[in-house]
Parts: C-alpha cells; structure tokens; sequence
C-alpha cells in the first residue's frame, strides 16, 4: 500500500532497500550462529582438559620427611636415607636432581616426597637443608 503511493523511482529504491534488509538480516543472522557456536565449541574444549588438570593434581599426594642422608648417587639420580628398621633408597626427580648436588652424607635434610594412592613412596621431588632447631625439637619430643 505504501508503495502505491510513491512514485516509480521511489518504488524501485524501496524495493532494493527491503532486498539489502533481507540480505542484512541473513548475514546478521549467519554471523550470530557462526559466533554462537564458536562460544560453544570453547566452552566445551575448556571442560575436559580443566578436568584432567583437576584431576591429575587431586592423584599426587606429596608430604615431607626429614631424614639423615647416608648416601648419593648422583649419576642413577638416587637418594638413600637412614630408617629406623632400614635405610630407604629413593628415586629423585623433578628440582630434587639440581639439589642432590649439594647433598652431603650425613647431614639432615628435608624431603618432599610423591606417594602413589596407597600411600608408598615413588620418589623425592624436593630437598632442603633441615634447619637445626626444628629437628632438635623433633628429637626431644620423640624422647
């Protein structure tokens, strides 16, 4: 009806006008989908690896031990410490291979160590020089 009363020209434009809307609105259109799934498809390759990060942090269980040194062996990358029925030799790994160079025999260090689910060691991750008034507090009250 509106285009009944506009003149020819002015009957063209309009019909053009109302084609570029249609092609506008199909872009607009094709573009909200292409971004909707590009939204989607993030959000559902973010969850699977956020859940084998959660999950791989839950499975290593770590505690600290501080034990007597008795040997090194730098070159198989192992630690052997005093126990109270045997000594223990361990696995090291991780920042503990940089560490096991200052390690010397005898001496009272404190070691992080990776445990498996049941609770066994697998290998030292961390050692630290013990700091002596900590371990002569541990000894008195073992006494």
């Amino acid at each position: 009806m509106a285009s009944a009363l506009l003149p020819h020209t002015a009957r063209a434009a309009f019909r053009v006008r109302q084609e570029n809307d249609k092609d506008m609105k199909k872009i607009a259109l094709l573009l909200s989908a292409v971004l909707a799934a590009g939204v989607a498809s993030a959000g559902q390759a973010a969850k699977p690896h956020a859940a084998k990060h959660v999950a791989k942090a839950a499975a290593v269980k770590t505690h600290d031990v501080t034990a007597e040194v008795v040997a090194v062996d730098a070159e198989k990358q192992t630690i052997t410490i005093k126990g109270e029925p045997e000594n223990t030799t361990a696995p090291v790994e991780g920042k503990a291979i940089a560490a096991l160079k200052t390690v010397k025999p005898g001496g009272t260090y404190v070691l992080r160590c990776r445990d498996d689910e049941q609770g066994t060691h697998q290998a030292v991750t961390a050692i630290h020089k013990a700091h002596e008034g900590k371990t002569a507090a541990k000894a008195q009250k073992k006494s």
